[in-house]
C-alpha cells in the first residue's frame, strides 16, 4: 500500500509539473511568437530541456551519479524550479490584466477612425488666398496612382496584449528569481534576539549564543559558502556556537573539502552540533564523526553543563528509521531541574516534549522561514513556528530561517540568518 500510495502521489506531482510546463509554454512562448519563428522553436526546446534537468538536479544525489554531475546538473536545474514558480505566479496575476488591456487597445482601436475622418474634413475645408480667392483643397482621384509602399501589417490586439502580459510576467518572474539567488549567495544576515530565562543565574546574564542552521552544503553551495557563515559567526564574537541540523546534503566524500572552514569557528566555550534529517540522507554516521574531527561537539541525546546553565541536544527525528532518534530522557531525564536548560533539536515539532522535560529555550531550525514565498504558509501546516520567538507554557521556541537553501538557491520573503541569541537573567 505504502509503495502504491507514493507512486500515486508522484504521478500526480508529475501530471501537476506537465500542466504548469505546458501553461507557462503557451503564454510565454505559443501566444507571443510566430509559427516556424526562431523564438517559437527556441522556446519550445527550453521547455523540454529545463524541466528535464530540474528532474536531474533532483534525483541525481540520490543515484549514485558523480558529484561533478551533480553539480552541473543543480545549477539550472534548480534555479529553473524556483523560475518556474514566480513565472506561473506572475503569469496568473498577469489574467486579471488582459480583460483591461484588451478592452483599452479595442477603446484606442474604435477612436482611430473618427480621428481620421476629422483630419480628412479639416484637409478638405476651403482656404483663402492672400489676394480674397478660394481654394479649396481636395484629396486626388480615386484614379491617381499610388507610389507610397504598404505599411506591414500590425499585430493583432490579441498579439499586443500577450507580448505585453508575457513580456512583465517573465521580468517579474526571472527578477524575482535573481534577486533571492542573490540574497542566498551574498550570505546569511546576523540577527540579535534577548531571550529571558527564569532559572538562569546573574553570572550567565548577557551569555551569546550563536545559531547556525540549514547550511546545507551539496552541489550548489559548497567551500566559499561555508566561509562565509564562517566569517559571520566569527565576527559576532559568541560565547557559545550551536549548528543545529541539516549542515549537508551529500556525503563526507563529496563535502568534507566543503566542510574544512568550520574548523575555524571560534568561541569561549566551543561549538555544538546535533544532527538534521538531511544527515540522515548522507551518512549522519560518517558527518558526526567528521565534525568532531574538525572540532565541533556533536550531541546525540546527550547533554553538558556550561556556566549557569545546561546545554543539551537530541537527535533529528529523522534517525528513527536508523534507530537513532530523539531521546528526551537520555538528554535530560537526570538534570537538575534547578538549572536553565537550553535545548538543540533541529525540528520544532518536538516542542511539545521539551516542554514536557522542563527545557527553558529550544533552537531549532528546519523551516527555513517558508524560503519561497509562499511556502511560508505551507511551512506553517507542519511546523508550530515557522521562524521567531514563541512561548510553549514556560518554554520559549526560537527558530531560525537558516543559513543556506535547500534545493534552489533562492530565497524569497524568508532571508537566511544567523541569530545571535543573548539569554537574559531575571535576577540581573
Amino acid at each position: 500500500m505504502a509503495v502504491l500510495g507514493f507512486a500515486l502521489l508522484a504521478a500526480a506531482v508529475l501530471a501537476l509539473l506537465v500542466l504548469v510546463h505546458r501553461y507557462v509554454w503557451r503564454r510565454l512562448v505559443g501566444d507571443t511568437t510566430t509559427a516556424g519563428s526562431f523564438p517559437r522553436r527556441a522556446g519550445t526546446v527550453a521547455a523540454y530541456v529545463l524541466p528535464l534537468l530540474s528532474v536531474g538536479a533532483l534525483v541525481s544525489g540520490r543515484t549514485g551519479t558523480p558529484f561533478w554531475l551533480q553539480q552541473v546538473l543543480a545549477w539550472p536545474g534548480y534555479l529553473w524550479l524556483a523560475a518556474l514558480l514566480y513565472l506561473t505566479l506572475a503569469l496568473l496575476a498577469g489574467e486579471l490584466l488582459r480583460p483591461l488591456l484588451s478592452r483599452l487597445l479595442a477603446r484606442r482601436a474604435a477612436d482611430a477612425p473618427e480621428e481620421e475622418a476629422a483630419a480628412e474634413t479639416v484637409s478638405a475645408e476651403p482656404v483663402t488666398a492672400a489676394h480674397g480667392s478660394t481654394v479649396t483643397t481636395a484629396a486626388p482621384p480615386a484614379s491617381a496612382p499610388l507610389a507610397a509602399t504598404p505599411a506591414p501589417a500590425a499585430p493583432s490586439r490579441r498579439l499586443l496584449v500577450a507580448r505585453a502580459v508575457g513580456g512583465a510576467a517573465a521580468v517579474a518572474g526571472l527578477g524575482t528569481t535573481g534577486y533571492g539567488a542573490y540574497g542566498v549567495l551574498r550570505g546569511p544576515r546576523v540577527k540579535r534576539v534577548a531571550v529571558p530565562l527564569a532559572r538562569l543565574p546573574r553570572s550567565a546574564h548577557g551569555f551569546r549564543i550563536a545559531v547556525v542552521s540549514d547550511i546545507h552544503l551539496g552541489p550548489v553551495l559548497g567551500r566559499a559558502h561555508t566561509r562565509r557563515i564562517v566569517d559571520a559567526v566569527n565576527r559576532t564574537q559568541p560565547d557559545l556556537i550551536a549548528v543545529v541540523g541539516d549542515l549537508v546534503d551529500g556525503s563526507v566524500e563529496d563535502l568534507g573539502p566543503a566542510a574544512e572552514p568550520l574548523a575555524g569557528l571560534r568561541s569561549r566555550h566551543g561549538a555544538f552540533f546535533v544532527t538534521g534529517n538531511h544527515e540522515y540522507y548522507s551518512g549522519a554516521a560518517e558527518w558526526v564523526d567528521h565534525v568532531r574531527e574538525l572540532g565541533l561537539h556533536p550531541l546525540e541525546n546527550a547533554r553538558v553543563e556550561i556556566d549557569g546553565f545546561d546545554l543539551a541536544g537530541v537527535n533529528d527525528i529523522a534517525g528513527e528509521s536508523e534507530g537513532q532518534g530523539p531521546d528526551f530522557g537520555r538528554a535530560l531525564g537526570d538534570r537538575d531541574r534547578t538549572r536553565a536548560a537550553v535545548l538543540m533539536a533541529h525540528q520544532p515539532v518536538v516542542i511539545d516534549e521539551a516542554v514536557e522535560h522542563g527545557v527553558d529555550l529550544q533552537l531549532s531550525g528546519h523551516t527555513h522561514g517558508g524560503q519561497l514565498w509562499p511556502g511560508n504558509y505551507i511551512a506553517e501546516l507542519s511546523n508550530p513556528t515557522v521562524a521567531g520567538l514563541e512561548r510553549y507554557g514556560d518554554t520559549q521556541l526560537y527558530v531560525t530561517r537558516g543559513a543556506g537553501a535547500w534545493g534552489p538557491p533562492v530565497r524569497v520573503g524568508a532571508p537566511s540568518d544567523i541569530t545571535v541569541v543573548e539569554l537574559a537573567s531575571r535576577q540581573a
